[in-house]
């Protein structure tokens, strides 16, 4: 056992890279590090240059088409793009993917509708949205960071815990099933096909990662990686999630020692799994089968008691070090322990691969300068 000790602050600073929301109508997007915006409106029109060439471009129509098949068809023209293009069903709303080939650049592109209360229209048109994700046919190839960039838009604000529209089309999550979890005789309800889903988009986005290993920008690259997965794998495991604040006699009360006793609660859930890591690929086990199966290391398990506490209406975040390998848990709570300042916000710490209670730390993983914090 390591020596434990509660160490009374952790201030270190850190640049966090964030998503970006339009006001305008609603969206958001949450690109891979070393976009940059390059042209545009800041409102209807963005354009961003990417790593080895890649572009990434976003229109909205507020008013000028009745169909995505009409958007499709014309932006299709305008770019004289030989590609095909598939319709699907995203969030009860229709939409397409293309595929992009036109002037020497290849890629992919998305097309939906939008949330109509941001453009009121008597013409029977529709607020719509097409992101254009391409790059030189010749250049380095870019598909990681097209996908990506693609699979990071949320159309409207009810999507930011929902897998992207990328994801989704590529890997429809099927029927829902009754599944036993790991512990405690619970089950839950997921999609049949949610665990796989999720653990492709965990090795796609772990691909993308390793190419800002040597950059100056990689704890930027490494904190989206995180967020990426807290956003696919939120919904996946929303009805489970609540099944166990549920079984714990749901959310606590407002008083201190009420919600840090739920949140012991929930430490010691994840503690109790089998610790397993897989080194030959992304190491991070999808939070689906984590929950069915019970084995986990220690970065899915401090996400997955973030998302837990979430459904308790307690806030909880991760942080993660490079130089440790380690990753640990961090609530929003007063009380004794040991902490990690990060948004104005001196969260305690939790621990998830010892034995032991919120707020303690091992001595020779306690240095701030080795920790970055990772917010959802």
């Amino acid at each position: 056992m390591k020596k434990l000790f509660i160490l009374l602050l952790f201030i270190p600073v850190f640049a966090f890279a964030e998503s970006m929301y339009s006001p305008t109508w609603g969206f958001y997007i949450d690109l891979p590090e070393g976009y940059e915006y390059v042209d545009g409106d800041a409102k209807d029109r963005f354009s961003f240059s990417g790593p080895g060439g890649a572009m990434f471009d976003i229109v909205v129509y507020g008013n000028r088409y009745r169909t995505i098949t009409e958007l499709v068809n014309d932006v299709n023209r305008m770019i004289e793009n030989r590609g095909e293009v598939d319709l699907f069903q995203y969030r009860d709303k229709l939409a397409a993917i293309l595929k992009l080939d036109f002037n020497h650049n290849d890629g992919w592109g998305f097309a939906v509708e939008l949330d109509s209360t941001f453009s009121q229209s008597s013409t029977g048109t529709k607020p719509m949205l097409i992101a254009l994700a391409y790059g030189p046919s010749a250049g380095m190839d870019l598909n990681l960071f097209h996908i990506s960039a693609l699979d990071s838009i949320c159309p409207a604000e009810s999507d930011r815990r929902y897998p992207g529209p990328i994801t989704e089309y590529s890997y429809p999550r099927g029927n829902k099933v009754r599944v036993p979890l790991a512990f405690g005789g619970l089950h839950a309800t997921i999609h049949e096909n949610d665990a796989a889903a999720s653990q492709a988009l965990i090795e796609r986005e772990f691909r993308l990662m390793e190419h800002y290993i040597n950059s100056p920008n990689w704890q930027e690259a490494w904190i989206r990686y995180y967020r990426s997965i807290y956003r696919d794998s939120y919904d996946r495991i929303l009805d489970a999630a609540n099944i166990i604040v549920r079984s714990w006699g749901g959310p606590p009360s407002s008083g201190e020692a009420e919600r840090r006793a739920f949140a012991q609660r929930a430490l010691s859930l994840v503690q109790s799994h089998e610790y397993e890591r897989d080194l030959s690929g992304s190491d991070f086990l999808n939070l689906v089968s984590v929950l069915t199966e019970g084995r986990s290391s220690c970065d899915n398990r401090s996400m997955l008691m973030a998302i837990i506490l979430s459904r308790a209406d307690i806030r909880a975040a991760m942080m993660i070090s490079r130089q440790y390998s380690h990753a640990m848990g961090l609530v929003d709570l007063p009380g004794t322990g040991a902490r990690f300042e990060s948004h104005e916000i001196r969260w305690l710490v939790a621990e998830t691969t010892a034995t032991v209670d919120i707020g303690l730390i091992a001595q020779d993983v306690s240095d701030p300068r080795f920790w970055i914090g990772v917010m959802f």
